[in-house]
């Protein structure tokens, strides 16, 4: 049987999540704006290791229980291990959540994901999976990325942008993608007009917090510790060898006078980005999240 990608991928996951938000600004979130004071339910599709349970048990009322949905073994399996020594009650299902086997009870208060709708081929239909876990008066949160957006807000010290991100290029990649395989990294700016469809009520949507900033003047350490996140997340990555390369960014759509920009660009951006680099980022997730009114 051939391995599930994500779980060769535990510990890029578990070294790449803090680049996407600050601990109070989930805080902020859990507290003032979904003002959740009561213990809930969670049911986390796509959970992985269990990343946003852990982020969200500990801010939320005592008593608050939570269940974490993936089709990764290995996955499951780490997370039942980092939970294990928890006072949180948790629960883990092994199902394959990008097809119709997953039949869930409708009696979870919130529905989450977190980076999951995007590798799905039919996010709409997960959606409605998700809207249909959930009790009346519930909610559903959705963490999704919105690429283009991630990809408008690098800034390297000496370096326009457009010597470094082709962005007319990357859209028509993202969108020729997600037209091709249904798997969309831009979902994340979408999901408010999708839960619209589903009936969701007083739906709203935010952006993440976080500005990376990779700083050469401070701490050593700190600095090491951006960088490997950085380059783990692709950051900076040297392309394939420039012929196949080219190619294939032309069967995914662009035109060759296209693909040797990219080319040019991403190969430029793994030259001159290093641990001595001055460079901010930041990432630009979307969340996005309703009332389930049945």
């Amino acid at each position: 049987m051939e391995k599930y990608y994500w779980d060769t991928k535990i510990e890029y996951l578990k070294r790449t999540r803090d680049l996407y938000y600050n601990d109070d600004y989930i805080e902020f979130l859990v507290k003032y704006v979904w003002k959740l004071s009561k213990p809930v339910h969670i049911i986390d599709f796509g959970c992985g290791y269990g990343y946003l349970g852990l982020k969200l048990l500990p801010l939320l009322p005592a008593g608050s229980k939570y269940t974490g949905v993936d089709k990764g073994r290995q996955l499951i399996s780490e997370a039942k291990e980092l939970y294990h020594n928890t006072p949180y009650e948790t629960e883990f299902i092994l199902t394959d959540t990008d097809t119709n086997e997953i039949e869930l009870e409708r009696k979870y208060d919130i529905a989450v994901s977190h980076a999951f709708l995007l590798h799905v081929s039919d996010p709409k239909r997960m959606l409605q999976k998700m809207v249909t876990s959930v009790i009346d008066g519930g909610k559903i949160i959705c963490f999704e990325p919105h690429w283009i957006s991630g990809m408008s807000s690098y800034y390297i010290d000496g370096y326009d942008q457009s010597q470094l991100v082709q962005l007319g290029s990357l859209q028509k990649l993202y969108e020729e993608g997600a037209k091709r395989t249904g798997k969309d990294g831009n979902i994340g700016v979408k999901i408010p007009q999708y839960l619209s469809e589903l009936g969701v009520k007083n739906i709203e949507c935010r952006g993440s917090d976080k500005v990376n900033f990779l700083n050469p003047y401070v701490n050593i350490e700190d600095n090491e510790r951006l960088y490997n996140s950085l380059k783990e997340e692709g950051v900076g990555e040297e392309p394939a060898r420039k012929e196949s390369y080219i190619k294939d960014l032309i069967i995914r759509g662009l035109t060759l006078e296209e693909a040797q920009k990219q080319y040019e660009s991403v190969f430029l951006f793994s030259q001159v980005f290093n641990i001595n680099s001055s460079l901010a980022w930041a990432p630009s997730m979307k969340i996005t999240f309703g009332d389930v009114k049945k």
